[in-house]
C-alpha cells in the first residue's frame, strides 16, 4: 500500500523522494545511452531498487517516459520561454534566451546530450512528445517581435524570424553536447581541442558575438569595386 499523510491523503515525503530518484536515474540513463536502450530493469538496478518498485510509481515504461518529459524536459523548456513576452527589444529577448539556456544546463548538465540524441534527431524517442509541448504562443511572440523590428528597419531583413530560435538552439546545445562527448573521446589537435575544454562563459561570448553580428543591418557599399574604373 502507498503510505499517505493522515492530514492530506498524499504520499509521504519519503515516497516522493523515491519517485524523484527514479526520474533522475531514468533521465541520466536516457541521456547517456538513449531511451531505446534503457529498460525498466536497468533503471531499477541503477537506482538500487527492484523493477517492481519502478512499477509501483509508474504503471509502465511509457508512463515513466512521459513523466521524464513533463517533469524534467519541460522544466528546461519553461525556464527558457516563461520570461519571454515578445515586447522586449529583440536583441535583449534573444540574448536572454541564450543566457537562460546556458545557465539552465549548469543545473541540468544532462540536457544537451539528451536533447540532441532524443529530441533533435530524426529517430529520437522523445521528439514527438516534445513537439506536442512546444510553447507555440511564445514562439509566435518571438517571431512577431523580430518581424516588427525588421519592418522598422532595425534588424537585418535577410533573417528568417522563424529560424532564429532554431539557430540559437544549434549554437548552444550542439557545442555543449559535443564538449561532453569529446571529454571522454580522443584528444583532438588545436584548435578543435578547445571544444572539449569549452566553458559556459566562452560559449556565451561566442554565441553573443555571432548572433549580434548577424542581427546587424548589412552595410551597403558606396561603390562597386568590380564595376568602378
Amino acid at each position: 500500500m502507498t503510505r499517505t499523510s493522515p492530514a492530506r491523503g498524499r504520499p509521504l515525503a519519503s515516497d516522493q523522494d523515491s519517485r524523484e530518484k527514479l526520474l533522475d536515474t531514468a533521465t541520466l540513463l536516457f541521456s547517456s545511452q538513449g531511451v531505446a536502450a534503457t529498460t525498466v530493469a536497468a533503471i531499477a538496478r541503477q537506482a538500487g531498487v527492484t523493477p517492481a518498485m519502478v512499477h509501483y510509481y509508474f504503471k509502465n515504461r511509457d508512463q515513466l517516459i512521459e513523466a521524464v518529459v513533463d517533469e524534467r524536459l519541460c522544466l528546461f523548456v519553461n525556464s527558457i520561454w516563461d520570461p519571454v513576452t515578445g515586447n522586449e527589444p529583440p536583441e535583449q529577448m534573444i540574448m536572454g534566451i541564450v543566457e537562460r539556456m546556458i545557465a539552465t544546463t549548469e543545473i541540468m548538465p544532462w540536457i544537451p546530450a539528451l536533447w540532441v540524441r532524443e529530441v533533435l534527431s530524426d529517430g529520437g524517442e522523445l521528439r514527438e512528445r516534445m513537439v506536442q509541448r512546444v510553447p507555440l504562443a511564445k514562439l509566435a511572440a518571438f517571431a512577431g517581435n523580430v518581424g516588427r523590428s525588421q519592418q522598422a528597419g532595425t534588424i537585418n531583413p535577410g533573417l528568417e524570424p522563424a529560424l532564429i530560435f532554431i539557430s540559437v538552439l544549434g549554437l548552444t546545445m550542439l557545442p555543449l553536447a559535443m564538449a561532453r562527448t569529446l571529454k571522454n573521446g580522443p584528444v583532438l589537435p588545436p584548435p578543435l581541442n578547445k571544444v572539449a575544454l569549452l566553458d559556459k562563459d566562452g560559449l556565451k561570448r561566442h554565441v553573443t558575438a555571432l548572433l549580434l553580428h548577424g542581427l546587424a543591418l548589412p552595410t551597403v557599399p558606396s561603390h562597386d569595386p568590380l564595376t568602378d574604373e
